[in-house]
């Protein structure tokens, strides 16, 4: 069974990621771990409130996730993406196959802004596809 580690935040519900989601269903047995960053967003917030949103997020992607018919499960992560893997990638006992790493276009994408698909594929030795995904608008931290 392959393994996936899905990242993302804004972009968890959207179109794009789900067909990757289907793709790797359809191309064999497949299980997932979403890592949710729990991301800052602009202006004033308290980290109980990040954490607070970055966990709806989580639970709308398992759900959305196991509606087509993904076995997946999930946790909030740290505001970093790239400490966020590195922290599942430490503590998971399982290798994972690939890292699927969902973000807003360039523009948008503050995680882009940070050069994190570049870091997340020299820091890990994990293959990495890079989804670009169009954002919900719920009004949380850029991805």
């Amino acid at each position: 069974m392959r393994r996936y580690l899905v990242v993302g935040n804004q972009t968890l519900g959207s179109d794009q990621l789900r067909e990757k989601i289907r793709g790797a269903l359809d191309a064999g047995p497949s299980s997932f771990h979403v890592v949710v960053p729990a991301s800052h967003p602009p202006g004033s917030w308290t980290e109980g409130q990040v954490t607070k949103m970055a966990g709806e997020r989580l639970d709308e992607a398992l759900a959305a996730f196991r509606e087509l018919g993904a076995e997946v499960s999930g946790e909030v992560g740290d505001a970093s993406p790239v400490r966020a893997i590195g922290d599942v990638l430490i503590t998971d006992p399982e290798p994972f196959d690939e890292i699927i790493l969902s973000t807003l276009p360039p523009g948008p994408s503050r995680w882009l802004h940070q050069d994190v698909l570049h870091r997340v594929r020299r820091t890990f030795a994990v293959p990495v596809t890079h989804v670009v995904a169009v954002a919900e608008h719920t009004g949380a931290a850029p991805a």
